[in-house]
């Protein structure tokens, strides 16, 4: 038998949380990121899945290699554009969009002696201060980049929300004036909101909005969950008990000695660990479903299991079933447990695990 530690994928509730992206931004198009392996939902599988997208968005080429072998024939933007003058010949081959941030890749693109025409994203930074042109140079880095004859006639002008989830913050609203000042007088297609973007900024979708985590059925939005913003999980992490047993008062569960046992009680030994993806970090009182009721991580989290209290749930047996997030469990409940964020825990997925795909369209 093989390791019970399993990911499940629900493509089904993929489509339904990309159809909430599109009532709440019926005239805009629509790029979905899907970085970092899809963020650790798997690439190939959500780019299939998830064809009606206008363009994809991923980090590096690799990923964009990835997808044109499988035979992904949409638009895929380089959300970080080419590190090298060797890597734009791979990007016209793969006929990507890029975004430029830096003088350095406007100078590849002079350099560039092949036949394609870049569609070039400009990012601006208009305050999150990570990658963009600073406001005081975008026109005449625009007009630059506008002469160049391998850059494709029209450029696509974005940024990138620093606050975003924050429906208060007063960034989010200076950010928003500012890029709609800097590009007014400026041809070309806009984009700045991502998944908070899209819920919170609803006058910030522009041509183009970039959902990331909200189609994976995660909520951006501090203090709200995802059934909240009608969206569904689309991955549940699941294995199954391998272990059951009793421990005495006083004694301690786990590496450290840290968790004492207040009375005597049965607990179990979960086949997971940080070597699946689950968080190292995640503390005691953790929750975890067994057999469909709420249980308790206790002890610290090894590389291949954890123990849970048995206590409250009568019965428990060796094979039964474990979920430890997903439809039951919200993956940010895990995160918080774990002084962590939900993206850190879906995009740490590791490869041992088993994969299934649910998809009932």
């Amino acid at each position: 038998m093989s390791r019970p530690a399993k990911v499940k994928i629900n493509l089904t509730a993929l489509r339904h949380n990309f159809s909430q992206v599109r009532k709440l931004a019926p005239d805009s198009r629509i790029l979905s990121v899907i970085k970092a392996d899809a963020y650790g939902h798997g690439l190939t599988t959500i780019a299939r899945a998830l064809s009606e997208s206008d363009a994809f968005g991923v980090a590096c080429i690799e990923e964009a290699m990835e997808l044109r072998e499988a035979g992904i024939t949409s638009p895929i933007l380089l959300l970080e554009g080419p590190f090298s003058q060797e890597e734009l010949t791979l990007v016209a081959a793969l006929h990507l969009d890029i975004v430029v941030h830096t003088s350095e890749q406007i100078h590849m693109i002079e350099q560039y002696r092949g036949e394609y025409s870049f569609p070039v994203w400009l990012k601006i930074d208009t305050g999150m201060h990570r990658l963009g042109f600073h406001p005081d140079t975008v026109k005449g880095i625009y007009d630059r980049l506008s002469s160049l004859k391998h850059v494709r006639d029209e450029l696509t002008l974005m940024s990138h929300f620093a606050d975003a989830g924050n429906s208060e913050s007063s960034i989010t609203k200076k950010q928003s004036e500012l890029f709609q000042e800097l590009t007014q007088n400026l041809s070309g297609k806009r984009s700045i909101a991502n998944s908070a973007g899209i819920l919170n900024c609803p006058d910030c979708h522009f041509d183009y909005v970039r959902p990331g985590l909200m189609l994976y059925g995660i909520s951006p939005i501090p203090g709200k969950t995802s059934c909240e913003l009608d969206l569904q999980p689309v991955m549940s992490l699941q294995t199954k008990i391998i272990a059951v047993k009793e421990v005495k008062q006083g004694e301690t569960v786990g590496y450290g000695a840290e968790w004492q046992c207040p009375e005597s009680m049965p607990i179990g030994i979960v086949a997971i660990g940080y070597g699946d993806g689950y968080p190292r970090h995640a503390k005691s009182g953790t929750p975890v479903m067994v057999n469909g009721q709420l249980a308790q991580l206790i002890g610290k989290p090894s590389m291949d299991m954890i123990t849970v209290d048995l206590r409250e749930i009568p019965g428990v047996k060796i094979g039964d079933a474990v979920e430890l997030w997903g439809e039951a469990i919200p993956v940010e409940e895990v995160a918080e447990h774990a002084g962590t964020i939900a993206y850190e825990l879906i995009s740490g997925i590791q490869s041992r695990l088993n994969v299934i795909i649910n998809d009932e369209d």
